[in-house]
C-alpha cells in the first residue's frame, strides 16, 4: 500500500530532474487537510495558477444562477446577449447554455486578445466577432476558454454584477477562502509565477497569466490562483456540502454549519453526466456533467484528462488544468486530491502520465 513518503519522493524526482520548479499537493477528508506539502520554489503559502481547474467554481455559479430561475439550460445566448448577431449562418446567439457548459456549443477556437474579457465593453466586442465552426450539440470539442467567456458574460447579466465577485461571493467566501478569481495587483505577491520548462515553451501565450493585467482580467476558464490546500478545501466542499470543519455538524449548531449550496444543485454537478460524446483527443466518452468530469465505471476513466488515478471509484468527480494540474473528489473513499504546479511543460504527454502517477498513488493512501 503507497504511503505518503512514496508520493512526496515521486514528487521530489521529478523536482530533481527540472521539469517541476515550484509545486503542491494536498489531500482532504472528512472536511478538512490532512496533508499539504510544497516542493521546490514553493511554499506552503504560495498560491499557483490552476488553469481550467478554474472551470467548476464559474460552472458551479452558473448553476445557482440557474436554479433560482434567472435563466434555463434551453435558452440561447442572444436571450441574454441582445447584442450579439442574429441570424447569421455560423452565429454563437443561438447556441444555449447547456450546451456552453458542456463544451458542444461548436466554438471551441474564439479567442479573447490579451486581458480584454475583463473590460465589459472589450469583452462584448470580442464575442459579437466570434463565429461557430461547427453545428452546436453535434460534437464534442473542449473550447479551452471560449465558452465560459460567455458565461462570464451571462453570469454578469443575469446578476448586474461583476462576474469575479459573484463567483467570490458564491463559491470561495461561503469556505473562508480567499478571492481566486480576478486579483487586485497589490495581492499577487504570494504567486509562483509560471516557468518555461523546455525551450519549446518559451514563448508560449499561456505565459500570460504572470501579468498583473491578465491576473486581474480573471480568466473564467484558467485564470484562478489558490494553494493546493485550498483547492482541496473546495472539494471537500463539494462533498459535503459544507464548510471546512464542519461535515457531519448538526445543521442548527451554529453559523456556518448549514449546506453551503442547494443540495440538488450540488448533486447535479457532481453526479449527473449529461454529454458522453468522445473526446476526439482519447476516443473515450467525455463523462461531462455541467461543470466537472466524471470517472465512470467503464474503466477508462484514466484516460478522461489523466485526473484520475487507477483507484479512483466510478463516482469520483474532478477536472484538471493545463499542465498537469489534478483535482478531484472521491465519495467512497472520502478523499480529494489537488495537485498543482508552476511548469509549463511542451511535453503534455509527460505532464499527464505524471499527473495520473500521482493521481493512482493518492488514490490508494489509507491516511
Amino acid at each position: 500500500m503507497p504511503t505518503l513518503d512514496d508520493l512526496r519522493a515521486a514528487i521530489e524526482a521529478e523536482v530533481a530532474s527540472g521539469l517541476l520548479p515550484a509545486c503542491q499537493f494536498a489531500i482532504g477528508r472528512d472536511n478538512e487537510i490532512l496533508a499539504f506539502e510544497a516542493f521546490g520554489t514553493a511554499t506552503t503559502t504560495d498560491r499557483l495558477c490552476i488553469f481550467s481547474a478554474t472551470k467548476p467554481m464559474v460552472s458551479l455559479t452558473m448553476a445557482l444562477l440557474l436554479d433560482e430561475g434567472l435563466a434555463s439550460l434551453g435558452d440561447t445566448i442572444g436571450e441574454h446577449i441582445a447584442e450579439l448577431p442574429r441570424g447569421l449562418p455560423d452565429g454563437i446567439a443561438e447556441i444555449t447554455i447547456e450546451q456552453l457548459m458542456l463544451h458542444t456549443g461548436g466554438f471551441p477556437n474564439a479567442a479573447m486578445p490579451g486581458a480584454d474579457g475583463g473590460d465589459p465593453v472589450l469583452r462584448l466586442a470580442a464575442l459579437r466577432t466570434w463565429r461557430r465552426e461547427w453545428e452546436p450539440g453535434t460534437r464534442f470539442e473542449y473550447h479551452y476558454e471560449s465558452a465560459h467567456w460567455v458565461l462570464a458574460e451571462l453570469i454578469e447579466r443575469l446578476t448586474g454584477r461583476d462576474f469575479r465577485a459573484v463567483v467570490h461571493e458564491r463559491i470561495t467566501a461561503p469556505l473562508g477562502l480567499r478571492r481566486a478569481l480576478g486579483l487586485a495587483p497589490d495581492d499577487t505577491a504570494d504567486i509562483c509565477d509560471l516557468v518555461s520548462v523546455t525551450p519549446e515553451t518559451d514563448e508560449d501565450p499561456i505565459l500570460r497569466f504572470n501579468t498583473a493585467a491578465v491576473r486581474a482580467s480573471g480568466n473564467p476558464a484558467g485564470g484562478a490562483f489558490m494553494t493546493a490546500a485550498e483547492l482541496a478545501i473546495l472539494y471537500q466542499a463539494l462533498l459535503h456540502d459544507r464548510a471546512p470543519g464542519t461535515a457531519g455538524a448538526d445543521p442548527g449548531s451554529g453559523a456556518g454549519s448549514g449546506p453551503v449550496w442547494p443540495a440538488h444543485v450540488l448533486a447535479d454537478l457532481t453526479s449527473t453526466i449529461r454529454c458522453t460524446l468522445p473526446d476526439a483527443m482519447m476516443g473515450v466518452p467525455v463523462n461531462r456533467t455541467l461543470g466537472l468530469v466524471l470517472a465512470g465505471d467503464d474503466g477508462l476513466h484514466e484516460m478522461r484528462y489523466a485526473i484520475f488515478g487507477r483507484g479512483c471509484s466510478p463516482g469520483s468527480f474532478g477536472h484538471a488544468g493545463m499542465h498537469g494540474q489534478v483535482a478531484w473528489a472521491d465519495p467512497a473513499s472520502g478523499l480529494s486530491f489537488v495537485f498543482l504546479s508552476n511548469a509549463v511543460d511542451a511535453d503534455m504527454m509527460r505532464s499527464g502520465m505524471r499527473s495520473n502517477a500521482l493521481a493512482t498513488i493518492a488514490a490508494a493512501l489509507e491516511l
